[in-house]
């Protein structure tokens, strides 16, 4: 076995630090982001909340990560993605001490805004650890990725603490694991070493120069429609199967679970097997395994009256929860390739620009993700039909596929050649 380069195991060093710290970071980060998701229904009946102030304190950390996402990657740009990671953790801390002693809407509101910085997060830790590998960037971009696990904690925190003591201590467990997190990095990473200018030199470019070569734009578009349908139904869909399979939401939350952390864990295989086959084939693939299964789950539960020839035949079909559980974790695991392939071939081909993409990234992600449950509200009421979430979605990801086969067309005949 031959040794590794000097500068490939001061890069293997460098990334064993780094990694861990920025994934550790987006654990809790995403933990944070969706806390609202679970603990918002105790605040909803604390505070006697309209279905309008509910829904404006589930979107604001999603809007306010849109608007946060670019700054926040230029700024890891000029002055280091270390400083910017640090102060967005600090800013989720404070957060979370608001959280224990607010009593009121605006205080909720201002910690629900301040919840946005977990998407600055995003933007810096991406190009921290972007800044720091060279090889198998799809691997390391899809274990950062799978960050996102850190909102499935809540699903099992806030339940947790409710019955054993409140729901407030899930800030009090976020407050001190930040802590943490911010003592590690500022104890195993260097200022000096990880400040501004790291990683590949900017080209310098306008940024509407960088958007209008290439296909960078179009992907981001595609990587927001995917991940964005990705969050929407993580936050949908315990509502979804409580009501679908009459259960208490705690269990409609916990079957949730079969599509968030499975889909989150796929973004390290979506992007280990871009590293290998290539991004254009596994999004494909991923896109249409999604499609398969957004097609069987939106058939909703029915009842046939067939005129048979002694009688009418009553044919009742409902999917079964095993096989509902089984296309839920298919979409998830789907969903989460397309989202570390569609994001390993942006950030490869913008490298030099990484911080300034990764927060194109999640400007799109998050805004499909703040228009959608309000179309799942729409589209529920006009339909009546519960699984019309389903169709909806199967529409838009068919047309995704759609726009990504013809754009990539000659990839694909090169690739079956």
């Amino acid at each position: 076995m031959h040794a590794l380069p000097e500068q490939d195991d001061e890069e293997l060093a460098s990334l064993a630090v780094v990694l861990p710290l920025a994934l550790a970071g987006f654990v809790v980060a995403a933990g944070c982001w969706t806390l609202f998701a679970v603990a918002g229904v105790h605040v909803k009946a604390q505070l006697a909340l309209s279905s309008v102030q509910f829904g404006v304190l589930l979107a604001a950390p999603m809007a306010v990560s849109a608007l946060l996402a670019i700054p926040a990657g230029l700024c890891a740009r000029r002055f280091g993605a270390r400083a910017v990671m640090l102060f967005c953790l600090t800013g989720l801390a404070l957060c979370m001490a608001l959280l224990l002693v607010a009593n009121s809407y605006p205080a909720h509101l201002i910690v629900a805004a301040g919840l946005g910085l977990a998407g600055g997060f995003y933007s810096a830790g991406l190009h921290y650890v972007t800044s720091h590998c060279r090889q198998r960037l799809g691997l390391v971009l899809g274990i950062f990725g799978a960050g996102v696990t850190g909102a499935a904690f809540n699903y099992y925190l806030v339940p947790l603490c409710h019955e054993a003591y409140s729901w407030q201590g899930v800030p009090l467990a976020y407050l001190t694991v930040l802590l943490l997190v911010i003592a590690l990095v500022l104890l195993l990473t260097d200022a000096r070493q990880y400040g501004a200018g790291e990683g590949a030199r900017s080209t310098g470019r306008p940024v509407s120069e960088l958007l209008r070569n290439g296909r960078s734009l179009p992907l981001c578009l595609y990587f927001g429609v995917v991940a964005g349908s990705f969050f929407a139904l993580a936050l949908w869909l315990p509502d979804f199967l409580s009501a679908q399979f009459g259960l208490q939401l705690g269990a409609g939350a916990r079957m949730a679970q079969w599509f968030v952390i499975p889909g989150a864990l796929a973004q390290i295989a979506g992007g280990a097997l871009s590293d290998r086959l290539g991004s254009t084939p596994v999004t494909a693939l991923a896109l249409i395994a999604s499609l398969v299964a957004l097609f069987v789950l939106s058939y909703p539960p029915m009842t046939l009256h067939i005129r048979g020839v002694e009688g009418d035949i009553v044919v009742n079909f409902a999917l079964p929860v095993i096989l509902e559980r089984g296309l839920v974790i298919l979409l998830g695991v789907a969903l989460g390739c397309a989202m570390g392939s569609l994001q390993r071939e942006v950030i490869l081909a913008n490298r030099a620009e990484a911080s300034l993409f990764a927060g194109l990234l999640l400007v799109s992600a998050c805004s499909v993700a703040f228009l959608l449950p309000v179309a799942f509200g729409a589209i529920n009421q006009w339909l009546g039909i519960r699984t019309a979430v389903f169709m909806l979605l199967f529409g838009l990801l068919g047309l995704c596929l759609l726009m990504f086969a013809v754009g990539t067309r000659h990839r694909v005949y090169q690739y079956l050649s």
